[in-house]
């Protein structure tokens, strides 16, 4: 299935019409189906599934390690698509006791959850001493565009991007929904063997509760997010050790969690 398609519409201009078959962004419904049990069914855009199943079972907790799934396979249906993976007898174990089973439009990264103790479960710390230069997170901000074929086509998805000091973007996702696209860059990370504590995650969402939840533990030091946090998601951050910039556009940007590890021009933000 291709992540976009051709549709006819109508251009209209000063009142003027005129045919036009603008390219938009697919989406679908794709069921995680761990050991034969739906956990999760999720629209998305169809493309990057195998790295979409793995870093959403990261991100989720379903899994610590990649090598807990022991097998993974994309299936087509008629519905939709099928992410179906067999898990290692502990964690199957594990799964089925949580009774986490989640139903939400275009990833919704809270949909569903059967506590609010699960809304706002711990995180694991980051401690990891990334330090970045303000012209760092301008550079990160600045090379996201290129990094968004799907988008510059479409001009409708998110985008999720890894990028590391002295490298660049050296790694970024795409989808319709926006806990997608960083579920995305984590499997691909994970599936390749990098160490995410290594850079920061640049998304071009708002950064909400869920994203930093995720970001927490793919185990990112930094997030940036072309958008405004929400006021938890900043709390969140704060309480997990992540340093979350955030209103990122060319040369400005709003530190809200552990300014340490940004560094200005004139000085250390402390």
């Amino acid at each position: 299935m291709r992540p976009s398609v051709r549709v006819p519409g109508l251009s209209v201009r000063a009142g003027v019409a005129r045919a036009v078959v603008p390219a938009l962004p697919e989406e679908t419904a794709v069921a995680m189906v761990y050991d034969g049990t739906t956990q999760a069914v999720l629209m998305a855009t169809p493309c990057d599934l195998e790295v979409f199943g793995l870093g959403f079972s990261l991100t989720e907790r379903i899994v610590a390690q990649p090598e807990e799934i022991e097998n993974l396979e994309v299936v087509e249906q008629p519905e939709g698509i099928e992410i179906r993976m067999w898990l290692a007898s502990g964690r199957a174990e594990a799964l089925a006791a949580r009774r986490r089973y989640l139903l939400g439009p275009v990833g919704c990264g809270l949909c569903g959850i059967d506590s609010l103790a699960e809304a706002v479960r711990p995180l694991p710390e980051v401690s990891a001493d990334l330090r970045l230069r303000a012209r760092d997170v301008e550079a990160a901000v600045a090379a996201l565009g290129a990094a968004q074929p799907l988008h510059r086509e479409t001009h409708a998805v998110h985008a999720a991007a890894f990028w590391r000091p002295g490298e660049g973007i050296v790694a970024a996702y795409e989808d319709v929904g926006r806990h997608n696209a960083l579920d995305k860059l984590v499997g691909a990370l994970a599936q390749r063997g990098e160490d995410a504590s290594t850079g920061a995650a640049v998304l071009t969402s708002r950064v909400s509760v869920d994203m930093v939840q995720k970001a927490a533990v793919a185990g990112f030091p930094v997030v940036v997010g072309v958008s405004a946090p929400t006021a938890h998601a900043v709390r969140l951050a704060e309480a997990a050790g992540l340093t979350l910039v955030a209103l990122a556009r060319e040369t400005t940007f709003a530190v809200f969690s552990h300014p340490r590890r940004i560094e200005t021009e004139n000085r250390n933000v402390a």
